[in-house]
């Protein structure tokens, strides 16, 4: 298998985990990082988490008040080295939070790291999501 089809394969399970993570479930997400303390993730809501368990509790957020919904990358482009692989792309879909739906369509930047022949997330950057922080504003009014 060749590298590239092994970083598209990477991509392919924090996507499905992105979807999992919608539907309530955040194990899945736990696989598609890498497991160190220099992982980041700036997320469409706001803030930068460092390190695996910040990342991984984070999302874990997320999937606690999640009800559903799909997120997929389209338009992607890789780019690859020996170590590190770079892709960006559009993340489209749906994330439904409290009951709401919040449609999903921003710019993503996800950065790979190959370690022990596996491909794992190190960093993942998307737009800041004016839906998604509508609905954590009413939330928050609400409490």
């Amino acid at each position: 298998m060749s590298e590239l089809t092994n970083v598209r394969k990477a991509s392919s399970t924090f996507y499905s985990a992105l979807s999992r993570m919608a539907a309530g479930d955040v194990a899945p997400m736990a696989e598609a990082w890498a497991r160190t303390d220099d992982v980041s993730a700036l997320h469409p809501i706001g803030g930068r988490d460092l390190g695996y368990d910040a990342v991984i509790a984070s999302f874990s957020k997320v999937a606690e008040i999640a009800g559903g919904g799909q997120i997929r990358i389209e338009d992607q482009m890789l780019m690859l080295t020996d170590e590190l692989a770079v892709e960006t792309g559009v993340e489209t879909g749906t994330l439904v939070i409290a009951g709401r739906t919040a449609d999903i369509h921003h710019r993503v930047t996800n950065v790979y790291r190959r370690a022990s022949g596996q491909w794992k997330l190190v960093h993942h950057h998307t737009d800041t999501s004016a839906a998604m922080l509508d609905i954590l504003k009413d939330l928050a009014a609400v409490e």
